[in-house]
């Protein structure tokens, strides 16, 4: 074979080592992409934890409104939270 016969057949062995080495480690090789998924579903986990949260929120905010406030549950919170009590009155701690 001569020269100019092998130029095609090292041109394309070139190409193939090319892509082959993008395909492994370029900016949008499939390590990239793993990374991205698993970063993905990590971000998705947060968001799901974070809604769970906000739900919690909202539901107490939904509590604390004048309509639905019982004022009996309101003096209950107060005294545990702030630790008042009457002057005649006996706390008993359990667990």
């Amino acid at each position: 074979m001569t020269f100019h016969r092998k130029i095609p057949l090292f041109v394309g062995l070139c190409l193939c080592l090319y892509f082959s080495y993008h395909t492994i480690s370029g900016q949008r090789s499939y390590t990239r992409l793993s990374t991205l998924t698993s970063m993905s579903y990590e971000k998705q986990r947060t968001l799901d934890v974070l809604r769970l949260e906000k739900k919690a929120v909202q539901v107490s905010v939904v509590r604390m409104r004048p309509g639905s406030l019982s004022a009996d549950m309101l003096e209950e919170r107060v005294r545990f939270v702030l630790g008042y009590k009457h002057r005649d009155e006996v706390i008993v701690l359990g667990h």
